[in-house]
């Protein structure tokens, strides 16, 4: 009888389901990799472009997303860097805080300080999630209004517009946007889902779920540091989604996973 190791069983798994196997780069450090992720993220939102003239990208928060959302956002003022029309960008969340808009806890706040504010977007193309002083009572209720802007910006009668690079951070237990292990969000199959009793604060959240994440072109997991290592090496060797939400997190066209040494060093050595 044959044996394999688990990264070659979760590859067997992924051909199987015609899924693409992931592709992991390593940088040294933290900086590092914020740097050559915002370089590969403006390379492939103008390669949208050439092909549909328009290019989507949905966003995370945490230290090394909006690291990245700087770095973009610096490409974006050089002159040789200026191959992205911002103007013919479409901007979603992967997760948002249930919290007033004006909260340090939203995402949407550190990307605006960080990105929004220094490119020259189009305001309606800036779909961020509701904050808990929009008007909705309930995170339900936000969730399903998201899930409506989705669907209306795919148009045809479909749920979910093309997403070209969906991001996302994980968390030491193996959380992506805002699904944590063995949660209800973990095995709810809505595009957008409403988390109550978040184990990390605050506790009130809105998020993508896995049908949305998994219909992106390409899914960029970004983690950093050593206390994220145990987790990755998990995700990249087959875990169950229901125990570990990262390892559902796959795009169509392709998975990257973006690390820095740190959290790559508990990976198999070839």
């Amino acid at each position: 009888m044959s044996q394999h190791s688990p990264g070659e069983r979760v590859e067997q798994a992924l051909v199987a389901e015609g899924l693409p196997t992931p592709d992991v780069v390593i940088e040294p450090d933290a900086d590092q990799l914020a740097r050559s992720v915002a370089s590969a993220l403006v390379a492939r939102l103008a390669a949208a472009q050439a092909v549909h003239g328009t290019a989507s990208v949905v966003l995370t928060g945490g230290g090394i997303g909006t690291a990245v959302l700087q770095r973009v956002a610096d490409l974006a003022a050089e002159p040789e860097h200026a191959v992205v029309d911002w103007t013919a960008v479409d901007v979603w969340w992967g997760d948002e805080r249930f919290v007033p808009a004006d909260s340090a806890d939203r995402n949407e706040l550190g990307a605006r300080e960080a990105f929004l504010g220094r490119v020259g977007l189009d305001p309606e193309r800036i779909h961020p999630m509701p904050s808990s002083d929009a008007g909705f009572d309930e995170p339900e209720e936000a969730a399903a209004w998201y899930a409506e802007q989705l669907a209306a910006s795919a148009g045809d009668g479909q749920p979910l517009p093309r997403i070209d690079v969906l991001m996302l951070g994980m968390g030491p237990e193996g959380h992506v946007a805002s699904i944590f292990p063995e949660s209800p969000a973990a095995s709810d199959e809505r595009p957008v889902v409403a988390v109550r009793d978040c184990p990390k604060p605050p506790p009130t959240r809105v998020s993508l779920g896995f049908a949305a994440i998994t219909a992106a072109e390409e899914v960029w997991l970004l983690v950093s540091g050593e206390g994220k290592a145990d987790a990755v090496a998990q995700a990249l060797s087959g875990a169950d989604r229901l125990q570990l939400p990262a390892a559902g997190a796959r795009g169509r066209r392709a998975t990257r996973w973006l690390l820095d040494t740190a959290a790559a060093s508990k990976l198999p050595r070839d």
